[in-house]
């Protein structure tokens, strides 16, 4: 079955596929996996794919992202391009529940909302909450891995390492 906006037409998807970090985007794996997938998800559900937007080895802590900028700007136009952001996860749009919200609600007004591939949630009051506790989670993981990833960097480097006298 087709999925349809209010005015009868096919739903407009921007695509928005992101990696974070540059090795990731050096294998050119992970994105065009996005990409096959979105498209996949569109062509089952009827819609057309308008926009693409890459973001090849940025990190999804904070907006200072060139094509999520881009994005942004062009979901309030008089006619927007697109009805819908399609993400593979909601933590490639964001992993900051606070700055996910903040640009879901800024979408909302512009009658455009964020779709999930991997974590399909409807539009309802419980599925708002299932998704700001999904974005908690990644924020999490985020700054686990974060953590994680300096104390390596620090093990691996002689400046930072203390050996115990013996």
């Amino acid at each position: 079955m087709t999925d349809v906006a209010p005015t009868g037409r096919p739903i407009r998807a921007a695509l928005y596929l992101r990696v974070s970090t540059g090795r990731q985007a050096e294998s050119d794996l992970a994105i065009p996996d996005q990409r096959r997938q979105a498209d996949a998800y569109c062509a089952a559900k009827g819609w057309q794919v308008v926009s693409k937007y890459l973001e090849p080895g940025q990190s999804a802590t904070n907006d200072r992202r060139p094509e999520f900028q881009r994005m942004m700007d062009a979901a309030p136009e008089r006619s927007a391009p697109f009805d819908v952001v399609l993400v593979h996860s909601f933590s490639r749009f964001f992993r900051d529940q606070f700055q996910l919200e903040f640009y879901v609600r800024r979408l909302a007004k512009a009658d455009v909302r964020l779709v999930s591939i991997t974590q399909d949630l409807g539009d309802d009051p419980m599925s708002n909450i299932i998704r700001q506790i999904m974005a908690l989670f990644d924020e999490y993981q985020s700054k686990e891995n974060a953590k994680h990833t300096l104390r390596a960097s620090r093990d691996s480097n002689p400046v930072y390492r203390h050996e115990r006298a013996a």
